[in-house]
């Protein structure tokens, strides 16, 4: 089940994020942006979403909010020991499913360039590349999906 983050899962959210984009550091030369987000302050603000495991450990979150029409992806994270059970999908899935209720039909994110798995995990979700650019010192590859609102 997905929920809205509380400030009491900021620790599992950062260690979750710590988890999932540190094989990341080499391949960048440094710690990759969602690893040094203030988790704190988006939780507050509402924007953070997770799903925990039967013992209640953080296994997933997503980082998503409107801005300009449109519903902008920031972040997605699951924990290692959660790979393949689809939770990525989900969570995608989840702020698809939130941009249609309100409204936007269109999500865009971007990704580090140095993720390649991601490169063909969005298109194969059905996100088309836009633009590559280099913005805060990363070189990010911007994606887009428009949705069918009903």
């Amino acid at each position: 089940m997905i929920r809205k983050a509380t400030l009491e899962d900021e620790r599992g959210v950062q260690i979750c994020a710590e988890d999932a984009y540190a094989q990341y550091i080499p391949a960048i030369g440094k710690k990759p942006a969602p690893m040094v987000a203030d988790f704190a302050k988006q939780i507050a603000k509402g924007v953070v979403y997770v799903v925990e495991n039967s013992i209640g450990e953080i296994n997933g979150f997503i980082v998503f909010f409107p801005i300009d029409g449109v519903m902008f992806l920031e972040n997605v994270a699951v924990h290692n020991r959660a790979i393949g059970k689809g939770l990525g999908k989900a969570l995608i899935k989840f702020c698809e499913v939130e941009a249609t209720n309100s409204g936007l039909d269109t999500v865009e994110l971007y990704t580090n360039e140095k993720m390649v798995e991601n490169l063909s995990i969005y298109p194969h979700l059905g996100y088309t590349e836009t633009e590559r650019r280099t913005e805060s010192g990363f070189n990010r590859v911007c994606f887009r999906k428009s949705l069918h609102l009903s």
